[in-house]
């Protein structure tokens, strides 16, 4: 296999969404196709060639490897609230309770702490009216100082009615460790783990200060090496998504599927923040699931927003990602 042979059946995709979601208003990236199926490679743009090189090997074994058989077939999806305002966090919490969703994941830690606490109070707000006790998670994406998470968290727990964990409050073990010695929250670990240089090593080191591992089957290089990262951890694992498409998500779907532990509602229901995904009617969440299945895209440009430019871009992208993807070393094989 050579990088011009993944090219040969490449597509560039680009989906808008619905609202700005961690600085992204238009999804990237290509699709191409093997033996296996369609794969997706769509790293995000401010990501290292190193980090897309893993990308890259998840993106082979889906279309040229093989996958354990999975374990369910169904996985249960949270809903996933970006950085806005408490109104429209509360007419989202509704839609995501329309689909069976019981837990709600939103982002905080933007500049404004006082609306993080308005948009968690009103998320128990909308799942007590409903009648539903729900879980709510929230993740800073390492926004926060220790000092900040230390202040910050028991105020968000309390309205929160008590919050289930917070995602990666801080960068860095040592501040991770003050954050858990003085608050009660449980901690999950996300960046910790998957833009570590070895994340098998990563997330063993991380057991002393984390509650939860927060696996992403893309950027740890593949559902196997995901697997193989759950088993090192030691840790109840929730899996997540990349904000993928339909094709993409397969992986993460997988990898839930496979965890025979399984800890709680995945971050895979982010096809709700796409306007349009690359195919016309993507499966809905129901009663809080996603069936665990594998996707032929129809239209990678729904929005007409490809241009020689982008497919420029993603094919210069895709060389370089080559290079740190270890093919040599049979990795995504």
């Amino acid at each position: 296999m050579t990088p011009e042979e993944l090219l040969d059946s490449a597509r560039v995709f680009a989906l808008p969404l619905h609202r700005e979601f961690r600085g992204v208003t238009v999804r990237e990236g290509l699709l191409f196709e093997g033996p296996s199926g369609w794969a997706e490679f769509a790293p995000f743009l401010d990501h290292t060639d190193a980090h897309a090189g893993r990308w890259l090997a998840a993106a082979i074994e889906q279309a040229y490897g093989t996958w354990p058989p999975p374990l369910r077939a169904r996985v249960p999806v949270n809903a996933i609230i970006p950085m806005t305002d408490a109104v429209t966090t509360g007419e989202l919490t509704r839609a995501a309770l329309a689909s069976g969703c019981t837990t709600v994941k939103t982002k905080v830690g933007a500049d404004d702490p006082a609306n993080d606490v308005a948009r968690v109070a009103t998320i128990r707000a909308v799942l007590d009216e409903a009648g539903v006790r729900g879980r709510i998670r929230i993740d800073t994406n390492q926004r926060w100082s220790a000092a900040q998470a230390i202040a910050l968290l028991p105020e968000l727990d309390a309205v929160a009615g008590g919050l289930e964990y917070v995602e990666q409050p801080v960068a860095g073990r040592d501040a991770l460790r003050a954050v858990r010695a003085a608050v009660d929250v449980p901690i999950a670990v996300d960046e910790g783990i998957r833009l570590a240089t070895d994340p098998v090593a990563a997330v063993a080191a991380l057991r002393e200060v984390a509650d939860v591992a927060v696996l992403k089957a893309i950027p740890l290089g593949g559902v196997r090496p995901a697997l193989a990262v759950a088993e090192a951890a030691g840790l109840p694992v929730v899996v997540s998504g990349s904000l993928d498409t339909v094709v993409g998500l397969a992986s993460g779907l997988w990898l839930a599927a496979c965890l025979p532990n399984l800890a709680g509602a995945c971050g895979l229901g982010t096809g709700a923040l796409l306007r349009h995904d690359v195919v016309a009617s993507p499966q809905p969440i129901v009663d809080g699931h996603l069936r665990v299945e594998r996707v032929v895209p129809e239209d990678p440009d729904p929005a007409g927003l490809v241009d020689d430019a982008m497919r420029t871009r993603w094919r210069e992208r895709l060389l370089r990602a080559w290079e740190h993807a270890g093919m040599d070393r049979g990795v995504g094989a």
